[in-house]
């Protein structure tokens, strides 16, 4: 349900001021620089490797995991097309590949499947057997074995996504306050994994005549923008129920001299998991989970 305005007044003031900007050569710039960044979203969630092609996640126990289409197997992955495909031997944090057989058409890295140690820096080392591709992932203290593949329904029979019509009024300039020190700051993810973040500070705007803060959590102060996980009034409604996802540039003075953050909530999108029950997206620290609706970017993906 659509956010109700408090007056008619105020109805009519934000509509007369999107058609001013409408007319103005630097919103219409905006707007198409927003359409073409939706699209690209849309583009990249259909590519062959993108969110809508993960079909499983197995976590690994210590010990030999076998993977394959056959009910015997650990990680069992219907549709593969063999039934014990190959073996991964999980100790002391190391995780080792062993085919099983010589099944024709593995590889790992494009390579011939010959034993080896897998590796965790950097790109993933990827395991492909068809239109399946399989790779493993850390998360918390544990690992775990991500399925894709090209020819899921999900991707195949992809509707499209929605998104609130451009808005004008929800590009803000917020200010940037920057914490005396950063701190750390506890993460949880849907599969109630925990990770440390970094807060430098937060971002103070006005929105509906409600004051909000809100706090990026950075990987470390070297990042390139800003990244926030937030829930807000909508989530009961019309967006999807966990989080969105907003990026932004850097404050203009840096992290950590006060100044001010340009943020466009018309580009917020939804994370993984509104594609996939696969992904182990993170959660909205407390500072972010808001009661103001913010009636813009992507709604709620339709399956």
């Amino acid at each position: 349900m659509l956010l109700r305005r408090i007056v008619f007044a105020t109805s009519l003031f934000v509509s007369a001021a999107s058609m001013s900007l409408a007319a103005d050569p630097a919103d219409a710039n905006w707007q198409q620089d927003l359409e073409n960044w939706r699209a690209q979203h849309a583009k990249e969630l259909q590519a062959p490797d993108g969110w809508l092609t993960v079909v499983g996640l197995d976590w690994l126990t210590p010990g030999i995991n076998t993977v394959g289409a056959a009910a015997d197997n650990s990680a069992r992955i219907e549709g593969l097309g063999a039934d014990h495909l190959f073996v991964l031997r999980y100790e002391n944090g190391h995780v080792r590949f062993e085919p099983a057989g010589s099944p024709v058409g593995l590889t790992i890295d494009g390579a011939a499947p010959t034993a080896r140690e897998i590796h965790f820096t950097g790109k993933p080392e990827t395991i492909r057997y068809g239109s399946f591709s399989l790779f493993v992932i850390a998360r918390g203290e544990g690992y775990a074995l991500r399925v894709k593949n090209s020819e899921a329904e999900a991707r195949l029979h992809f509707r499209g996504l929605h998104w609130y019509k451009p808005d004008p009024s929800y590009r803000i300039t917020a200010e940037w306050v920057p914490y005396a020190e950063p701190r750390k700051v506890t993460v949880t993810n849907v599969v109630n994994n925990t990770y440390e973040g970094l807060a430098a500070g937060e971002v103070r705007f006005t929105l509906h005549g409600q004051k909000v803060a809100l706090v990026p959590v950075l990987g470390s102060l070297d990042d390139h923008d800003l990244f926030f996980v937030l829930r807000d009034g909508t989530s009961k409604t019309t967006t999807y129920q966990a989080s969105r996802f907003l990026s932004a540039a850097l404050p203009s003075h840096g992290l950590r001299q006060p100044g001010t953050v340009e943020l466009d909530f018309n580009r917020l999108e939804n994370p993984p998991c509104a594609f996939t029950a696969f992904a182990t997206c993170p959660l909205p620290i407390t500072e972010n989970r808001l009661t103001v609706a913010i009636e813009a970017g992507e709604q709620r993906y339709e399956h």
